[in-house]
This record gives structure tokens, C-alpha cells and sequence, in this order.
């Protein structure tokens, strides 16, 4: 008998590219990554939707790249969601049950809990129970199947709002791909890259992006905290293009290949050939306005911290991700500002090509693959293999 074989797809929506996994899943539920893609986007602002068609066309593009490598059709996938206003709320709830607690009573309980704290205008993404208590019994993780009339539940409830959630949709809509899953884009990388230890002893990860730095933070292995920065490596390049009056592909090569995060012993100027000429910039200058930009960026990052009440307190560190966390000697550099131990996060040891995605900028998506994959063994469609890829395929190139 053929083996059945699922498929899982994660869409990373980032302000600067659009990055998409596809892997199969056997019946050990264990991934092999079959396809990936990244592709430049447009229409983004922070993180958020700014025009329809800039991200439309760049998922297009995307599953259309993936779906030749893999020779699956993407039919649905998890996406993520990113931008300042997605908030982290401590709430509590309670209700009268019915003898047995099923799924309806917890459904119930989430509202109950939700309702007056987080806001008409925002779209609830997920509740995260921390504990349950039934009729004065507390520490309860899993309540469904136990005999009781009065359940209450602590949870940490997190929401966007609903405008910027719909125009997702709406991306999603135009790419021709539906959402199993709108996730957090720091949840989706830590689901990538961390370990069981890591996310009981507690651990925050930071998704340094283009436009926006996301902050998760876990403890006792449930997300404690969510809060997105509306800073980015691309504000790094920027204060370079101004402070050396140089052009942004220029700053963003400078960026890449000479800046530091922490001083240099190299003193020789920076030499770029462009348009057959060499361009002459100075080091110094150079680290003073990446110093400069760091430096206001982890006084924010801190500042969560304290917020969440994690300034100094996670045994496990700082996990940094994220295309902006390759930045030279970033890692030393977080060290010393945030007084804990810090890391590098990029996702590993998937079979197929999964090798060629090991890097930062692939966590999220990598995390979002991971999620869908507890959904797609339930969906019959994701079983669905490619014999309408090449129409799908021809359709996507026809709107481009």
C-alpha cells in the first residue's frame, strides 16, 4: 500500500521579501523539506499591508517558485503577521460547566476571558491557557475530560487589529492561497528554533527584520510575551545613506559586507566599485552611525524587557534571528547591552534541502511550515498531489 503523504507550507510576509517552505510530511509526522523560495516584496510599511499588490504579487511569485521545486500545488498555508500594533494581554476568566468539561466549555472560557480586555477592533490570533482551575482544584494544564461546575482559567491572549488582519486575507485572496494560520512572526521563528529546555527555563527570541524587531518571550513553556519594535536593519542602512550621502544600495552593501556592530581594529577607509569607479568611505564614520542606531534599538529591546518583567531574568538568554541578526559581531554586541547570554537561531537538521535554508531569515517560515504541519494531516486536500501544479503554475505566470 502507497505511503499517504501530507504537506505542510509556511509564507513568511516580511517588508522586504516574501520567504515560503514546503515540506512533506510521512507518516512519522516528520518533515522533509521538499521546496523553499524567496522573493524581493513591495507594499509593506512596518510590517503592515501599505498596497495590496506589492505582497500579492510577491507570494505569487513565491509559491510559484516553490511549487516547481516541489511539484506540489500549494492550496492553503500558515502566514505570518507582524507590525507594532499586535499586543500581548494577561487576562483571567470564569464559568459555570455542565458535569464534564469538553472543547465547547473551553471555547467558552476564551471568550468569557477575552471579553472586556482586548478590544472590539482587534482580531484575537491566540489564547494561551497557563493554568486551569475546577471547582478550587488549580494547576490544571488540561481540563477536557474532567467532572466539575465552575472552571476559570489565567491566559495570555494575543490580538492584532482586525484591519490589518483582513488585508492579509485579502494578500492571501489575490495569491490565490488560504490561510490555515495567521502567526506571530517571532512565535513561528521560535517554533524553528528553539529547544524544550529552552522554552520552560525561559528564553526570549528577537526577530531582527528589515523594518521591524519582534520580541517573544517564553516561560514554563507557554509565550508569556509578544511586542513588535517598528525598527529594522533597513533603518540602519538608511542612517547610513544619509550620514554618508551615498545612494541606499550602496549603504545596504556597506552594511552587509563592512559594518560592525562593535568597533573594528581595521582602519583602512571602505572601498566600493560601483559604475566603474571606487567609492571611498570612512570607517570610523561608518561604526559611529551603526553604533548610533544599535544603540537605540536595544534601548527599546531592553525596555520590553522590563515591560514583560524579563529585563536581566531568562537563564536561557537571548535568541536573535532574522536576515538583520547577520550583521557583523551583532551577537557580542547584544551581550553587552542586554546583560544575558545571547545567541545565534537559525533553523537545522531537516532532511530534503533543508540544509540550503539554514539561515536566519529562514526561521520564521521555517516555524510556520512547522505549525502547518499540525494541521495538514487533518486537511484531505493537503494530500492533494501535483496534477493541477502546471495549470496553477501557468495561471500564476499569466498574472504576473
Amino acid at each position: 500500500m502507497e505511503e499517504v503523504h501530507h504537506y505542510a507550507v509556511g509564507v513568511d510576509i516580511g517588508t522586504s521579501a516574501v520567504r515560503c517552505v514546503v515540506a512533506s510530511i510521512s507518516g512519522t509526522n516528520t518533515p522533509t523539506i521538499i521546496g523553499f523560495s524567496e522573493t524581493p516584496n513591495t507594499g509593506m510599511r512596518k510590517g503592515v499591508v501599505s498596497n495590496l499588490n506589492g505582497p500579492a504579487a510577491a507570494i505569487d511569485s513565491a509559491l510559484g517558485e516553490v511549487e516547481r521545486m516541489s511539484g506540489y500545488e500549494v492550496n492553503s498555508a500558515t502566514i505570518s503577521i507582524n507590525g507594532a500594533h499586535i499586543t500581548s494581554t494577561k487576562t483571567d476568566g470564569m464559568i459555570a460547566a455542565n458535569s464534564e468539561i469538553t472543547e465547547v466549555d473551553l471555547d467558552r472560557i476564551y471568550e468569557v476571558a477575552a471579553m472586556g480586555k482586548v478590544p472590539a477592533n482587534r482580531e484575537i490570533l491566540d489564547t494561551i491557557p497557563y493554568n486551569y482551575r475546577l471547582d478550587g482544584q488549580s494547576g490544571i494544564k488540561d481540563p477536557v475530560g474532567m467532572i466539575g461546575t465552575r472552571l476559570e482559567v489565567k491566559a495570555n491572549v494575543i490580538s492584532a487589529l482586525a484591519p490589518n488582519c483582513q488585508n492579509i486575507q485579502k494578500v492571501a485572496d489575490l495569491a490565490q492561497v488560504n490561510i490555515e494560520k495567521l502567526v506571530v512572526a517571532p512565535v513561528a521563528a521560535a517554533k524553528a528554533i528553539l529547544s524544550e529546555r529552552q522554552l520552560e527555563n525561559g528564553v526570549a527570541v528577537v526577530d531582527f527584520g528589515a523594518s521591524t524587531t519582534s520580541i517573544a518571550i517564553f516561560e514554563e513553556g507557554d509565550l508569556q510575551f509578544v511586542s513588535v519594535i517598528p525598527v529594522g536593519s533597513n533603518n540602519i542602512t538608511n542612517d547610513l545613506a544619509m550620514g554618508l550621502r551615498t545612494d541606499p544600495e550602496i549603504a545596504e552593501l556597506i552594511k552587509c559586507k563592512h559594518a560592525s556592530a562593535t568597533p573594528t581594529e581595521l582602519t583602512k577607509d571602505i572601498t566600493i566599485k560601483h559604475e566603474k569607479s571606487d567609492l571611498i568611505f570612512d570607517r570610523t564614520l561608518v561604526g559611529e552611525i551603526v553604533d548610533a542606531r544599535l544603540d537605540e534599538l536595544f534601548d527599546q529591546i531592553r525596555k520590553e524587557f522590563k515591560k514583560a518583567g524579563y529585563d536581566s531574568k531568562l537563564p536561557e538568554g537571548v535568541i536573535f534571528t532574522g536576515g538583520g541578526s547577520n550583521l557583523t559581531n551583532l551577537i557580542d554586541y547584544a551581550k553587552s547591552k542586554l546583560e544575558l547570554a545571547v545567541k545565534l537561531g537559525k533553523p537545522s537538521g531537516f532532511a530534503g534541502v533543508g540544509e540550503q535554508i539554514e539561515k536566519s531569515e529562514f526561521s520564521t517560515a521555517v516555524g510556520l511550515m512547522l505549525i502547518s504541519t499540525e494541521t495538514s494531516a487533518l486537511d484531505p486536500r493537503s494530500s492533494r498531489r501535483a496534477s493541477g501544479t502546471i495549470k496553477k503554475i501557468f495561471s500564476r505566470l499569466k498574472s504576473r
